[in-house]
């Protein structure tokens, strides 16, 4: 099957991203995280050895299994961006990279367990909702900092930062209200109670809103739909 499209797709994020940085004089790197929700084996092994992808998103457990599985021998980094079950956490603590839905003490804890059992330290992000959508996964904003205290306390995970998924919205000046928001309290809980010297990284925006998330600060976006639309 033919996949230039992929290729075709993932021109038009990247210049869309630059542009972005452009007009506002950004200099930071930003990481494009592919989520593979929607696509097969043969679309991702195209995006990673003909476009050179190195980062992975899956949403589902099962879902990452099987596509580890298939694309075994890839170098790519898996990340797990999805909503996370405490018991699912032994099928994936071997492969991630990076675990972006860290929204619980107990699920915090079982991750710290499971990675010891690996030998591993894995990094990870706290999801906060900032919507307080009551369907949406992720700690409230003003309970964010608790779990990160108490996450700050484990030795095999390593609080890298945080993860959110705005509300979807019809209005650009909307994702920019909860991105901002997510950005600032994140900053204020990795400095001020945190005492981090390094700036948290930021996951925030999907195909629908990356440019607004890399305008208020984000650092991963992760882009589904935009990449494999044909």
């Amino acid at each position: 099957m033919e996949h230039g499209y992929i290729s075709e797709n993932l021109r038009a994020v990247r210049e869309n991203i630059d542009a972005v940085k452009r007009r506002l004089g950004i200099e930071r790197e930003i990481t494009v995280v592919a989520a593979v929700k929607y696509a097969d084996a043969d679309e991702i092994r195209y995006l990673c050895s003909e476009c050179g992808v190195r980062e992975l998103g899956e949403n589902r457990v099962q879902q990452l299994l099987e596509h580890y599985e298939a694309l075994g021998g890839l170098d790519v980094g898996w990340h797990f961006i999805g909503t996370l079950q405490t018991n699912k956490v032994k099928y994936i603590a071997d492969k991630v990279c990076m675990i972006h839905s860290v929204d619980s003490v107990r699920l915090a804890r079982e991750i710290d367990r499971q990675a010891k059992k690996h030998g591993r330290v894995i990094d990870v992000l706290v999801e906060i909702n900032s919507g307080a959508e009551e369907n949406k996964s992720g700690v409230l904003p003003e309970e964010a900092e608790a779990l990160c205290l108490e996450i700050s306390q484990l030795e095999n995970i390593k609080l890298r930062g945080f993860m959110t998924m705005a509300p979807r919205c019809e209005k650009k000046e909307d994702y920019i209200k909860y991105f901002s928001q997510t950005y600032a309290k994140s900053l204020d809980i990795w400095t001020k109670k945190l005492h981090n010297i390094s700036r948290p990284i930021i996951s925030m925006g999907m195909s629908d809103s990356y440019g607004e998330a890399i305008e208020c600060g984000a650092d991963i976006v992760r882009i589904g739909r935009s990449l494999f639309i044909k």
